[in-house]
């Protein structure tokens, strides 16, 4: 299949050419910035949210419900499940749909599993462009949720439009409530599996650490929500407020998303500039021998980068 004829199919949301699209990106095919060209123009129009949160949440179970709330409401929705790597294979440990049987058979659904590869913060480093193919294809909602590896998930705040934190009673989380990295990301707060013992315990903890916080009357002040995903008790509420917080940053959402391409033209800068040093700079090796030499503490770390950048730049 051809590049623009691929980029036609995707915009007219068929699932096929979604799925080729997702798998070239993933594999960084040379095919697949050509694709990305051809359908950056048509992007912009979906609404990201972020789900984010510790291993054991109840992420899975609540973005299935919130999907089932939001296509009762008319939204097309696109889910990216971001699962830890196999060490042997480097692809998801979990399989896409695994958790999500329901919408299976829903044409207005597109969910995809991907790996992190390796990369930190919560996300795989084609995260951005996933979204951008699911928003080219018509996906008024993506959901985005990340592999769930603790507080260092804070990739999720610059490539979604809201970050709705999850956090489970008895499991600690009053005290992950008070690390700066889970406040700063939050827009909304979520407790989930609120049927257990403590679940009030987190709010207060979570409602005490926002307390200490200063909100002027334009400032958004991240609601604490309760939620029994498995029941869906609560979700109903939790796309209640994920609306207000759209239509109160309505208003920042260019400077967001000017944000956005910001860090992914330095994330594709940083990405190529590596490539051209291993393929056109170093010679065979060499990288791994400066390597040793700063591991023997032959050289230092600073001075073999800027031996590479004045080698690079001549």
């Amino acid at each position: 299949m051809t590049r623009p004829a691929l980029a036609d199919r995707v915009l007219s949301g068929d699932v096929r050419a979604i799925a080729r699209a997702i798998s070239l990106i993933e594999d960084e095919a040379p095919v697949a910035a050509d694709l990305m060209r051809a359908i950056y123009p048509h992007t912009g129009r979906s609404y990201l949210v972020g789900i984010t949160g510790p291993p054991g949440a109840g992420k899975s179970t609540l973005v299935d419900k919130l999907t089932a709330e939001t296509r009762s409401h008319g939204e097309t929705v696109g889910v990216i499940a971001v699962d830890p790597s196999s060490p042997f294979t480097g692809g998801a440990i979990l399989g896409d749909r695994v958790r999500m049987q329901a919408h299976s058979a829903d044409p207005d659904v597109f969910i995809r599993s991907m790996a992190t590869r390796g990369q930190l913060g919560g996300l795989s480093r084609s995260t951005t462009d996933v979204a951008l193919v699911l928003d080219a294809a018509g996906k008024s909602l993506v959901i985005i949720e990340t592999v769930g590896v603790g507080q260092d998930e804070v990739d999720i705040v610059r490539t979604a439009d809201v970050s709705v934190v999850i956090m489970v009673p008895g499991t600690g989380d009053e005290v992950q409530a008070l690390k700066a990295g889970i406040m700063e990301i939050a827009d909304i707060f979520v407790v989930n599996k609120a049927d257990r013992d403590g679940a009030d315990r987190t709010v207060t903890a979570v409602e005490s650490n926002l307390a200490l916080q200063s909100y002027t009357e334009s400032e958004w002040r991240p609601p604490i929500l309760k939620t029994e995903a498995s029941t869906g008790r609560g979700v109903p509420e939790l796309w209640d407020a994920i609306k207000t917080f759209r239509a109160h940053s309505e208003a920042g959402r260019v400077r967001r998303l000017k944000s956005r391409s910001e860090f992914r033209m330095r994330e594709l800068l940083t990405h190529g500039f590596l490539n051209h040093l291993e393929q056109h700079v170093f010679a065979p090796g060499e990288l791994q021998q400066v390597l040793e030499r700063i591991a023997a503490r032959e050289t230092d770390p600073y001075s073999a980068s800027a031996q590479i950048l004045r080698r690079a730049l001549k």
